[in-house]
């Protein structure tokens, strides 16, 4: 068994230890929201909050989020609303399959939350996520469209 908190909700589940977060949040807490891309935490489609933390959990072992908190694409937003990055999305129609999208809506809203207005390089570094459909630029769009809302 493992206990922690999912989506802001005490969870327990009963998971072998070395299970990846990824499987234990779609199999076992029926949340699919978080994808499977590559199973080797290089694409991103699997990305979570872990504490906070943009994690791929794919790779993520199950126990190691004991007594955590890890937040899905389905408790980023308030309920019945919209996270500012979801909003960003519609409005600058970031996805075209939408297959990696919540694993990149993950990880901006990680960055952003650290740092509201990062850098070209900064955003380069930090969102890794692989978009078979390449709509980098209209992410960066909306990354930017985000940072300056937020700058005096």
């Amino acid at each position: 068994m493992i206990d922690f908190t999912l989506n802001g909700i005490p969870t327990r589940l009963d998971v072998a230890d070395g299970t990846p977060l990824l499987w234990a949040i779609r199999e076992q807490a029926a949340l699919t929201g978080t994808k499977f891309g590559c199973g080797i935490g290089a694409c991103g489609a699997c990305t979570v909050h872990l504490d906070g933390v943009a994690v791929r959990s794919c790779v993520t072992p199950v126990e190691s989020v004991a007594g955590r908190s890890v937040t899905t694409i389905e408790g980023l937003a308030p309920a019945g609303g919209l996270h500012p990055v979801q909003e960003a999305w519609i409005e600058d129609q970031v996805p075209q399959c939408g297959y990696c999208q919540s694993g990149v809506i993950m990880a901006v809203a990680a960055l952003l939350e650290q740092d509201p207005a990062p850098s070209d390089e900064v955003l380069e570094a930090t969102i890794t996520n692989i978009c078979r459909c390449g709509t980098y630029e209209r992410i960066r769009g909306a990354i930017r469209s985000l940072a300056e809302t937020t700058e005096p």
